[in-house]
């Protein structure tokens, strides 16, 4: 009885104090325990990193490019001036995807997507354009050898240049002008914000300069085999020498051609068929290999030029080594 009349003293119920007291219990067991903390959720996207990466290596390889061409008076020509625009499309794609990947994790906002997005699409577009005027520019030097350099060449090449970058520049202020998908999700393509309207317009006119592209590296091919089957005439060279000659030419534009088509047709199917409800995973699978292209061009159109050979050496080591000096082209170098 004295037992039951100190614990009510409280004035609180059995019941109620049973508890209080299997609170303090535990409470006092777990402050023993140590208190096993959630892992952080990944913040920043694998994929991302790997775009990033990729911008890196496309703007330092493309840099070198422009840095050579700019500080070379000697690379004026119609030529140099293509492969130029080529390499600076490419660094301000790789600008492009850096910056983007900067203000996705550092400044979020809608004005800083639509103006990475619009850059990035611009940078891509001059840099698809730039490789159908150097196919162009290759066809006329071919088609048009004793006439080729000529003024009419150079102001026809400052007029494709004038084209191709006003046209690239127009498709990319679309997106910052009101083109997007902002304010209706519903309108969104694989890559937000741009309407899956402007991605089909970005895919067809793609699939159009690689329809053109391949008609022209057709037509190189036949002007290659006939000028090489002429000059294996008028030298009396031997018929191996000739197919030799032809066959490394026509393997040199099949390549180009093939590395062109095999980065830039996934993402540009895709494009055409996805939206934005398909998986974000298939999107970055796609792309990625269309930012290959931008690495690989250096290789394909500069540093197999033996001019641009012959400035790099200058500037690496100050001589030039004889390998290049008594270097000849031949008709597959095209």
């Amino acid at each position: 009885m004295n037992e039951d009349l100190k614990v009510n003293l409280s004035g609180l119920p059995r019941d109620y104090l049973d508890a209080a007291a299997a609170e303090n219990v535990s409470a006092a067991v777990s402050s023993r325990v140590p208190v096993v903390e959630p892992e952080p959720e990944l913040v920043v996207n694998p994929w991302d990193i790997v775009l990033c990466t990729s911008g890196t290596l496309i703007s330092c390889e493309n840099a070198i490019v422009v840095l050579i061409i700019f500080h070379n008076p000697s690379l004026r020509a119609p030529m140099f001036l293509l492969i130029g625009s080529l390499a600076l499309a490419d660094l301000l794609a790789g600008l492009g995807l850096i910056v983007n990947f900067v203000f996705a994790y550092l400044l979020q906002s809608e004005a800083t997507k639509l103006v990475t997005t619009g850059l990035i699409v611009a940078s891509f577009s001059a840099s698809v354009c730039s490789l159908l005027a150097i196919t162009v520019d290759r066809y006329l030097s071919l088609y048009y050898a004793l006439t080729y350099h000529s003024e009419r060449t150079v102001t026809f090449t400052y007029v494709m240049l004038a084209m191709l970058w006003g046209t690239s520049i127009c498709l990319g202020l679309l997106p910052v002008l009101g083109w997007n998908c902002l304010r209706d999700e519903s309108t969104c393509s694989v890559v937000r914000p741009l309407t899956k309207n402007n991605a089909a317009i970005l895919s067809v006119s793609f699939l159009c300069m690689f329809a053109l592209m391949l008609q022209l590296h057709i037509q190189i091919c036949k002007i290659v085999m006939r000028h090489a089957h002429q000059i294996a005439l008028q030298r009396h060279f031997l018929a191996t020498s000739h197919y030799v000659t032809t066959r490394k030419g026509v393997s040199t534009l099949a390549v180009i051609l093939g590395t062109f088509a095999a980065c830039w047709m996934p993402f540009t199917l895709y494009s055409l068929i996805a939206d934005y409800t398909y998986p974000s995973i298939y999107t970055y699978a796609t792309l990625l290999p269309a930012t290959y292209n931008s690495i690989i061009n250096p290789v394909i159109y500069a540093f197999r030029n033996q001019e641009i050979q012959k400035a790099l050496c200058l500037i690496c080591c100050g001589c030039i080594p004889s390998s290049l000096a008594q270097r000849a082209r031949s008709p597959s170098d095209v």
